[in-house]
C-alpha cells in the first residue's frame, strides 16, 4: 500500500508562484520509483503535468508548463514537490501526486492517487 498527501495549494495571482508538496508513505512506496503530477480543470479531463524517476536523473514536462514548472523528490523524506512559476489562470486545477512502477504520462499507468490540492490563479 502506498498512501499520497499533498500540500501546498491556494489562491495566487497571474505571475506568482506555489510549491506543492506530495508526501509519500507506505510499505511498497520504494517499488515505486515514478513519482508524477497531474491536474484536472473543473469540466476538463485529468492532464499530465510533470514526472521524475527515483534518482532524479529523468524528467518530462506537459508542454504547457515546461519553463515554469519544476519537479523535484527528496527520498529520504519520500517527499515530492512541484514548483509552479508565472503561473497563469489556465494553471487553475486540482493537481494531484501518482505513483507508478515505470514511466509513463498517461494517467492510466499510474496505481496510487493522492487527493488532490485546488490551486487557483486569478486575472
Amino acid at each position: 500500500q502506498v498512501q499520497l498527501v499533498e500540500s501546498g495549494g491556494g489562491l495566487v495571482q497571474a505571475g506568482g508562484s506555489l510549491r506543492l508538496s506530495c508526501a509519500a508513505s507506505g510499505p511498497t512506496f520504494r517499488f515505486y520509483a515514478m513519482v508524477g503530477w497531474f491536474r484536472q480543470a473543473p469540466g476538463k479531463g485529468r492532464e499530465f503535468v510533470a514526472v521524475m524517476n527515483y534518482s532524479g536523473s529523468s524528467t518530462a514536462y506537459a508542454d504547457s508548463v515546461k519553463g515554469r514548472f519544476t519537479i523535484s523528490r527528496d527520498n529520504d523524506k519520500n517527499m515530492i514537490s512541484l514548483q509552479m512559476n508565472s503561473l497563469k489562470p489556465e494553471d487553475t486545477a486540482i493537481y494531484y501526486c501518482a505513483a507508478a512502477r515505470d514511466s509513463s504520462t498517461s494517467g492510466s499507468h499510474y496505481e496510487y492517487w493522492g487527493r488532490g490540492t485546488q490551486v487557483t490563479v486569478s486575472s
